[in-house]
């Protein structure tokens, strides 16, 4: 057995919650300036301009990309040899805690009923999964509301198949518009059960930018739907243009014969994740 502090988990995750807000990754940077030399719209040209301009600031000046900087998502996979001095959950909500306090981020997170803010940007939402060896993988995501509101999901008829699928994805970012601050990720999952299906369009969306999905038939579809969107001509922060999405990401499961659960999560520009081992 190998023991990690929780004082250590507490550090790094209110490290990665600055980290996250101030500095986004390279793949989404290089997403964006490949996507400003294929624009053709002038205007989505500019805008796709001022926003690698405005993350080379964030980054120089370590100051947070955006004024929402989201509630906490944390996948921590949890190695099976690893022994904690005390509880992963409150080891991670306080990391969110002092990461938002010391690094002057906005907290935004509030009881869904009485909105009355909790004045630290707890609780983090955490997902945990048991794994192999002896370490603690942990990936901290700053999830604004812009493009969090504009998700959707549906339970399709299986009579529906792929069409009725690829159909629902579509029609989500045309409803959406302007509103997620695109260029989007569009994050998708497919099968498991209604929770499942959330779960997984939350995932696809920590992948890196551009990076297909293994299976060759999904990563067909992942390319066929980023076409598709980007054909609505929606554009950039909604102005019209070709390029409304930087990558579609898909993630499946194996579902119930009766049921098909499409989930779509929607995620801004400013996809912004940061991951550490410990």
């Amino acid at each position: 057995m190998r023991k990690v502090l929780t004082s250590d988990i507490t550090a790094k995750v209110s490290e990665l919650c600055i980290e996250a807000a101030c500095h986004l990754g390279a793949d989404v940077i290089d997403a964006i300036k490949a996507a400003a030399e294929q624009e053709v719209s002038p205007l989505g040209k500019d805008v796709l301009g001022q926003l690698v301009t405005n993350f080379e600031l964030a980054n120089e000046e370590h100051r947070p990309m955006c004024q929402d900087t989201g509630i906490t998502i944390v996948y921590a996979e949890l190695g099976r040899e690893v022994e904690l001095d005390g509880s992963l959950d409150e080891a991670i909500h306080e990391g969110v805690r002092q990461g938002y306090e010391e690094g002057f981020l906005r907290k935004s997170v509030c009881d869904p009923l009485t909105r009355v803010n909790t004045t630290d940007n707890t609780p983090a939402i955490i997902h945990t999964t048991i794994v192999d060896g002896d370490s603690l993988s942990l990936t901290v995501a700053t999830k604004g509301a812009g493009s969090e509101n504009m998700s959707g999901l549906a339970m399709l008829k299986p009579s529906q198949g792929v069409e009725g699928v690829k159909d629902f994805i579509i029609q989500v970012v045309k409803d959406a518009g302007g509103n997620p601050c695109p260029p989007i990720v569009v994050g998708v999952g497919i099968g498991g059960s209604f929770e499942k299906s959330a779960m997984l369009s939350k995932k696809a969306i920590m992948r890196e930018v551009g990076v297909s999905n293994p299976e060759p038939e999904i990563a067909a579809l992942e390319a066929e739907l980023l076409q598709s969107i980007n054909d609505l001509g929606i554009g950039p922060m909604g102005f019209g243009g070709m390029i409304t999405a930087l990558a579609v990401h898909i993630e499946k499961h194996p579902c119930h014969i009766a049921s098909l659960p499409v989930a779509v999560n929607m995620q801004c520009h400013a996809d912004r994740h940061k991951h550490a081992v410990l």
